[in-house]
C-alpha cells in the first residue's frame, strides 16, 4: 500500500469522526430551546454555523433574537457547557454574533409550524 494510499484512508476515517461528531453536536444544539420561544435554537435559526476541528475541538457561531435579550450573558455559556457533554468534544467555544441581524425568516418550516405561522 503506498503513503498516499494510507493518508487517504486516515483522511476519510478522520472526516467520517468529524462529520459523526457534527451530528452528535447538532443533535445536542437541538435540545436547546430559546427561553422566550419554545422552538430549538436550530429550527428557530440561532445558529449561523458550525466548526469542528480534529481532535474534537467544536466551534459554534449563534446569534440570539434581539440584541437586547435578558440572556445575552448567560444563554452562550449553557450552549457552551451542552455541548461539553457531547461525547468526543475536547473543547466547545460558542461566539455571539450580531450580525447578520437574526429575522423569521431564518427559522425552519417545521419552527413555523410549531409556532402556527404557516
Amino acid at each position: 500500500m503506498s503513503n498516499t494510499a494510507e493518508t487517504t484512508g486516515q483522511e476519510q476515517d478522520e472526516s467520517t469522526a468529524q462529520d459523526e461528531l457534527a451530528a452528535r453536536v447538532v443533535e445536542m444544539l437541538r435540545t436547546i430551546f430559546d427561553p422566550e420561544i419554545p422552538v430549538n435554537i436550530v429550527d428557530l435559526g440561532l445558529v449561523y454555523g458550525l466548526e469542528i476541528h480534529p481532535p474534537g475541538e467544536v466551534h459554534v457561531i449563534m446569534t440570539l433574537t434581539a440584541p437586547g435579550c435578558p440572556v445575552a450573558q448567560s444563554f452562550p455559556e449553557s450552549v457552551k457547557a451542552a455541548l461539553q457533554r457531547v461525547e468526543g468534544v475536547s473543547k466547545a467555544t460558542v461566539e455571539l454574533v450580531w450580525e447578520p441581524i437574526w429575522g423569521r425568516e431564518r427559522m425552519s418550516e417545521l419552527a413555523r409550524f410549531q409556532l402556527g405561522m404557516m
